[in-house]
């Protein structure tokens, strides 16, 4: 890493502790300056195997929001990228970063995902989610979000909501006409919450969740209609 892009990987966690040792280590294969896990109170051992693994660990209250603000706050570099524990970026996402970023218009991204499942249905969730940044803006979480530290700090964080930090997060950007750009990546993504709930299920349940949010019902409000569900979430 250059002294010219200093690179800080956030991971939120609840109860990944079969995850989280593979999240570290391929996150510290990105060669950042810092890798934070922000945990929210899990029952597991998710905390102490992100510790043996080599990362930051903070002790956080529950929701994605809240950990992700405190663990971009314990970290150093000058790039915040947000990844979810249960999704990787390959090595080349940090010369793709460097190079969208290198155009000061640029205030950040995220990355085509390649989820880890052979089913066409998975290859249409791809093309629609990689879409849906390059037409209309909008990142969510599991496309590992990243963003200028500066430009994270001026508009305020993420929500600190229980639900669709990430949709609120774009939709300042989009209002302040900050554009951000899709990368190749790819970012893997694993397809535990599509199996458990069904693809076409799941997809309905995150559409019906963001036509709330456009009704004006609160992110907190729809949390508690989404908490049977959110185990493992991917919105």
């Amino acid at each position: 890493m250059t002294s010219a892009f200093r690179l800080s990987v956030v991971i939120p966690t609840l109860n990944e502790a079969a995850l989280i040792e593979r999240a570290v280590e391929r996150a510290f294969a990105l060669q950042p300056i810092d890798v934070v896990v922000a945990d929210g109170q899990s029952a597991d051992q998710t905390a102490s195997l992100a510790a043996a693994a080599g990362a930051t660990v903070l002790a956080c209250r529950p929701g994605r929001g809240n950990q992700m603000n405190a663990g971009a706050a314990a970290t150093t570099g000058d790039i915040l990228l947000f990844l979810h524990a249960d999704g990787w970026l390959e090595p080349q996402g940090v010369e793709q970063m460097q190079s969208a970023l290198a155009d000061p218009k640029i205030v950040g991204g995220a990355f085509r995902q390649r989820i880890d499942h052979d089913g066409r249905v998975f290859r249409c969730l791809e093309w629609g989610n990689a879409a849906r940044v390059s037409w209309r803006r909008m990142a969510y979480g599991d496309q590992g979000i990243f963003i200028r530290r500066s430009v994270f700090e001026e508009i305020g964080h993420f929500p600190e909501v229980q639900l669709m930090e990430d949709v609120l997060l774009m939709s300042e950007l989009r209002r302040r006409s900050l554009p951000i750009r899709l990368l190749a990546g790819p970012l893997h993504v694993d397809p535990r919450s599509w199996l458990k709930q069904g693809v076409i299920r799941q997809t309905l349940h995150n559409w019906t969740l963001l036509a709330g949010l456009r009704l004006g019902i609160s992110p907190n409000r729809l949390a508690e209609l989404y908490r049977p569900h959110r185990r493992h979430k991917h919105l």
